[in-house]
């Protein structure tokens, strides 16, 4: 690799990391300023959590898609969402487990573990298929606002007590500065959308890989970062309700949301992903999904010792996919 390609690749990488850090920053003011004003207007916690912060914490990886796949960049789109959910399991779960061994209650998570699971499912049948459609975007979304009606309907009063302890108060002097934190919020995440994938096509192209590869592990990583942060500090407060409802629910939002609007905006032609996506990088999120879900369902914990070995079978997976493709 020539000087030339060499700075370039640098000025790609910095270009990705400004996007990253515009998204982070971009979602958590998008997420205060949405919350406040839900709270304003009177909205229970349990309805902010179910749509706003679940919608907020998806919405980097949505635009990053969307803007992906209008420019034709397919492997990023669906790659995001892929890495996204191997990086949600195997790194996030098992960093938080390193921190706080985590136990679960079954019957707490039997109906969004089946969700992940048909959402799961259905995503590989799409993909297979080699086509998707507006019809089927339309289709993932319209499933997504009744899942979250279900979920709403069936929660409890305790549900809502705690929900209303996990999501924080925004601190705003006055409403007006809610409005401009928001609006501040999505215009970082558009602008670091743009960052993040000029730089992955720019970075792709010139070590030779498919896009796809970029977007299972760069740009996965950067977008899954607030998740990460997010269930390592609840780790720390032994919140192992929040950790694994803020991984399950994300999972499905990434793929119902974000294929699914993504899909709405612009069909999506899977002869356009990258082979690996369909031979090789479905199936392993369809195998770390169902592990992490029928594991929790069956032995109700995590260890530690578990955790170490869902964050090196991330290690193995992202060296794996630089391996074959480089």
């Amino acid at each position: 690799m020539d000087l030339s390609l060499v700075n370039l690749f640098i000025l790609s990488l910095g270009a990705m990391g400004c996007g990253t850090l515009l998204l982070i920053k971009g979602g958590d003011w998008t997420i205060d300023g949405a919350v406040y004003i839900a709270r304003k207007f009177g909205l229970s916690p349990l309805i902010i959590g179910f749509t706003i912060v679940a919608f907020g914490t998806s919405l980097p990886e949505l635009i990053v898609s969307i803007n992906a796949n209008l420019k034709g960049s397919v492997g990023i789109a669906l790659g995001n969402v892929l890495g996204s959910n191997i990086a949600n399991i195997l790194l996030v779960a098992g960093c938080a487990a390193i921190v706080s061994a985590m136990t679960v209650n079954p019957k707490q998570i039997l109906n969004d573990t089946i969700m992940m699971f048909l959402a799961t499912f259905g995503m590989i049948g799409v993909f297979l298929y080699g086509f998707i459609s507006q019809i089927a975007g339309l289709s993932m979304i319209g499933i997504l606002i009744l899942y979250v009606i279900f979920q709403y309907k069936t929660a409890s009063k305790e549900d809502e007590a705690e929900m209303a302890q996990e999501i924080e108060d925004p601190a705003f002097a006055r409403p007006t500065l809610a409005y401009i934190f928001l609006i501040l919020g999505l215009l970082f995440i558009a602008g670091g959308a743009e960052f993040l994938v000029r730089g992955a096509q720019l970075s792709a192209t010139i070590l030779g890989v498919p896009e796809a590869v970029i977007a299972l592990s760069l740009i996965a990583l950067g977008t899954s970062l607030p998740e990460l942060a997010t269930c390592v500090a609840a780790a720390m407060k032994k919140q192992t309700d929040l950790i694994i409802g803020n991984i399950i629910g994300s999972n499905v939002f990434n793929i119902l949301m974000i294929i699914g609007v993504s899909a709405m905006i612009m069909p999506i032609n899977m002869s356009l992903a990258g082979e690996q996506i369909v031979n090789l990088d479905m199936w392993i999120t369809l195998a770390v999904t169902l592990v992490f879900g029928l594991w929790l369902l069956i032995f109700k914990k995590i260890s530690r010792l578990l955790g170490i070995l869902f964050v090196a079978g991330y290690v193995l997976y992202i060296l794996a996919i630089y391996t074959l493709y480089l």
